[in-house]
């Protein structure tokens, strides 16, 4: 007999365990279905641990470079096992927490593939397809995530071509990378290899590096990136995979002229694909578009009843997104009334060195729908906080509306910057216009006094440039 619940949430991620607490907040009677890990792959696989990784390559190079500062550290080195073991042990700390938090808030955990099986039904299967539960729900929450994409015939191995698992657990350091896609997964990984000192080369098939951003703010991210010593190739791809004993020989085709590189580990980062197969959605009336599931305003499908969250629906994809997500979804099931979400308001971060951070509309996207601009800019080398950290490469970028004062966008590239960005984002959620965030009194001395002067900077106001 089918166990009865009010609410059963298909998948554990940032999306999924975030619904379920909030659904069983507001009262509801909830399960949750993981085949893997509690977190998701952002918690476990992806957000979480590489964060941890980076922050070993920031101490890292910030001891290498103690003189700078005064002090003197003498045989710097790193264990990479070590550096793995450490990010391994964050992730696991995390899991144990999201474990608590579903005993704490009474949420049924079943540990399995979850599937559609009929209207209000959800089974539970192992990977052998033997049966583990039956569950019945007045609601079902989709929240499956996503997988890391292969380019076929260049498919991750685990040993010579790495999908994101592998280059997050290396046994040791390769001495040469080659990244294939420049975006946030990419260039960290680039990132962090590059700083632990090895030869990198990032092929990007757009024209600049990390193309969603504001082009502006991707050159200045290239070139430190390049001063660092990363090689980057862009308007580029790579043609082919030539696998040897212990080394990878990459064909790269740009302006229709091909090289040939040896290294001996290739990060494969070339996009994610939808995790919605096996869901069980054939004979209902769940709609897909470019294998993402379609949604309303409330994270309903066409499926009365069936909701879907996260990366299965669609950019972009982010925890922070799907999280919200996953709390609309739980409103909207008992009747709380959420406020739709505004895509354009959802922050971008990514974890490079230095880091890059952006919300809203590009400079270029913003003359695209026709807006009249005001944009000011605020370099890091005038902020006395930046240089007293020993940090002063960076910029500030601010998107204005020139009629109405309404912040477009804004587009950061520096220290901390993915911190910074949510004075932006709260900006932008208020409606805030040039003239609050120019009476808004910003602490001295900390990195925020950037983002005021480049407000002022965008109506000829700034103070200190």
């Amino acid at each position: 007999m089918a166990e009865q619940f009010d609410v059963v949430v298909i998948g554990g991620g940032p999306g999924g365990y975030v619904a379920a607490i909030r659904a069983s907040q507001l009262g509801k009677k909830v399960a949750l279905v993981e085949r893997a890990h509690l977190g998701g792959i952002c918690l476990n696989w992806g957000c979480i641990p590489t964060k941890a990784l980076l922050r070993s390559a920031e101490i890292y190079h910030a001891m290498k470079h103690a003189d700078q500062y005064g002090l003197s550290a003498k045989d710097v080195s790193f264990d990479i096992k070590k550096v793995v073991e450490r990010s391994r042990g964050v992730s696991d700390q995390m899991k144990k927490g999201i474990g608590f938090l579903m005993k704490k808030h009474k949420v049924t955990v079943f540990e399995g593939n979850g599937a559609l099986a009929g209207k209000g039904k959800v089974s539970v299967t192992d990977n052998e397809k033997k049966k583990i539960a039956d569950l019945e729900g007045k609601a079902i929450i989709l929240a499956t995530g996503a997988r890391a994409r292969n380019i076929p015939g260049m498919e991750s191995d685990g040993k010579l071509v790495w999908s994101y698992r592998e280059a997050m657990v290396p046994d040791a350091m390769p001495k040469s990378l080659l990244v294939m896609g420049s975006g946030a997964i990419g260039i960290e990984f680039a990132s962090f290899y590059n700083t632990l000192g090895a030869d990198v080369t990032v092929v990007e098939m757009q024209d600049r590096v990390m193309p969603v951003e504001d082009e502006e703010i991707s050159k200045f991210a290239q070139k430190a990136f390049e001063k660092q010593g990363m090689k980057i190739i862009t308007g580029a791809v790579v043609k082919a995979l030539k696998k040897d004993k212990n080394s990878v020989t990459a064909t790269i085709v740009k302006d229709g002229k091909e090289q040939n590189i040896m290294v001996e580990r290739v990060i494969s980062a070339v996009g994610i694909v939808a995790n919605i197969e096996g869901l069980g959605l054939e004979g209902t009336k769940v709609k897909t578009e470019h294998g993402r599931i379609m949604v309303d305003s409330n994270c309903q499908t066409a499926e009365p009843g069936v909701y879907a969250i996260g990366d299965i629906t669609g950019a972009p994809w982010l925890a922070h997104k799907a999280s919200h997500e996953g709390v609309i979804a739980a409103e909207h099931i008992a009747n709380a009334h959420p406020h739709a979400m505004k895509r354009e308001n959802i922050a971008g971060c990514t974890y490079c060195t230095p880091q890059v951070a952006s919300v809203g509309l590009t400079e270029k996207a913003a003359k695209e729908k026709g807006y009249e601009l005001k944009i000011g800019r605020f370099p890091f080398m005038g902020n006395g906080k930046a240089v007293a950290l020993g940090e002063p490469e960076g910029l500030v970028k601010t998107i204005f509306d020139a009629k109405t004062g309404e912040l477009l966008g804004a587009h950061l590239v520096g220290a901390e910057v993915t911190e910074l960005v949510q004075g932006f984002v709260i900006g932008k959620q208020a409606e805030l216009t040039e003239a609050d965030f120019m009476a808004t009194i910003f602490p001295h001395p900390t990195l925020s006094e950037m983002m005021h002067e480049s407000v002022l900077d965008a109506y000829g106001r700034a103070l200190h440039m």
